[in-house]
């Protein structure tokens, strides 16, 4: 029996990180969709280590929002994707880009259809993602641009979580979820196909809801916590949760952006999880009601549990039936307020800019922002009463061991948007 040791290390809140031997350096990286919530943290991953990273490339039509600038290793170049491959080619060979390794996070957000959720437009959204990553792959061989290596970022939703209950833990080999058309499909039927005929690597990583704080909090997990439990403290009134006890308790497994850039990093790098589609998660326990009191606590606040009476609750029944895993009822998701029914209250927009006021945010007013996309996407977490599981066991196999208590990634995020002055300071 063979025996293998591995050397891991912490980086903050952050445990189990891989340590690259030191013979791994002057590698290059294209990042794409840098200015994004994902793209944001893979650039800080990277720049960390400028040994290893001696330049990356951030593609995007506007620069990272970098409070302190672009790391020295780092350089935006202003690419639209949607544009045809021969003009991104002649971007990149302009600018001299090279690259052993991609990262690619560049995302559209369709609008919804009238009345419709989030990714309601499925076939808008399906043609304007594929083109984009359609585009630029094609456009790098062009620019005599060969990685050994590609990494696509999707999610959770190629299981069909958005769809009603799964099979749990979710796990890499499970069969794709049809009932409606889905981006990331098509996306890696492209992927597989084109590093197949140019004989180049790739990896598919999957996160859960991702925590992490930059500027455009457009669909921002976090951002919106942080607007309501400043507005509950402002406002005097316990931090009251929106959905029942089976949402309270459901295992709700998220993904911190940074970890996430540790385990793409890690996964191009290594041999082993070459043309592999892996989970990343925190591989942190995690339930809202384990959360909330830490929650309320950070802000000075009384715990709002779930209320026991059912008609307390306005009910919801997923769509379809059976739902993803196949077989059994779909679920049923009870809500007693939403938070995009909250932001819209007038009180909590008086509230609300108040803050902005008292503590010179650089942040909208409530009644300017796009409030069902913002914390409509935070909404669909509060309500669901399906485990979201994301199994690790396949990375772990393959030497990954990252992980971070979410419960303090959480906190971490919260006060980066606050350093941000997009909220205000959290408590202790």
């Amino acid at each position: 029996m063979s025996t293998q040791t591995q050397t891991v290390q912490t980086r903050g809140i952050y445990h189990g990180l891989p340590v690259h031997p030191p013979s791994v350096k002057n590698l290059t990286a294209i990042i794409t969709g840098a200015n994004g919530i994902s793209g944001n943290y893979m650039l800080r991953a990277l720049s960390q280590d400028p040994s290893r990273w001696s330049k990356i490339y951030c593609l995007s039509r506007r620069p990272p929002a970098i409070p302190d600038g672009l790391p020295k290793n780092a350089e935006h170049i202003a690419c639209d994707f949607l544009s045809s491959k021969e003009e991104i080619a002649e971007v990149l060979k302009k600018k001299g880009v090279k690259a052993d390794y991609v990262f690619f996070y560049s995302y559209v957000q369709a609008k919804p259809k009238e009345g419709g959720g989030l990714w309601s437009d499925a076939e808008e959204m399906c043609r304007v993602n594929l083109a984009l990553l359609q585009n630029f792959l094609e456009a790098l061989p062009l620019a005599s641009i060969a990685p050994k290596r590609i990494m696509l970022q999707t999610g959770a939703k190629n299981y069909g979580l958005h769809f009603g209950p799964t099979l749990t833990p979710q796990e890499e080999t499970a069969p794709r979820v049809t009932f409606e058309p889905n981006f990331y499909y098509p996306q890696e039927d492209f992927l597989w196909d084109f590093c197949a005929r140019h004989s180049i690597g790739w990896n598919v990583c999957m996160p859960s809801y991702i925590l992490g704080a930059v500027p455009d909090a457009a669909m921002n997990f976090v951002y919106p916590l942080g607007i309501y439990a400043s507005v509950r403290k402002y406002l005097n009134e316990p931090l009251e949760f929106p959905s029942d006890i089976r949402a309270w308790e459901a295992t709700q497994t998220l993904s911190s952006s940074r970890l996430n850039g540790y385990l793409e990093e890690w996964a191009v790098l290594s041999e082993g999880a070459k043309d592999q589609k892996l989970n990343a998660s925190d591989s942190s326990p995690f339930t809202w009601g384990g959360f909330w009191p830490k929650f309320a606590a950070w802000y000075g606040l009384q715990v709002g549990r779930p209320d026991m009476d059912p008609k307390a609750y306005a009910e919801i029944t997923t769509q379809y039936d059976p739902p993803p895993r196949g077989f059994g009822p779909p679920a049923t998701i009870r809500i007693k307020f939403t938070l995009v029914s909250w932001a819209r209250q007038p009180a909590v927009q008086r509230a609300w800019a108040d803050l902005v006021k008292k503590h010179n945010l650089q942040a909208q007013k409530l009644e300017d922002m796009d409030i069902d996309r913002i914390f409509g996407f935070t909404d669909m977490s509060l309500f669901s009463p399906n485990s979201v599981d994301l199994s690790m066991n396949k990375a772990r196999k393959l030497g990954w061991h990252g992980f971070v208590d979410t419960n303090e990634c959480m906190r971490e995020v919260l006060d980066e948007f606050a350093a941000l002055r997009m909220i205000p300071e959290v408590g202790k």
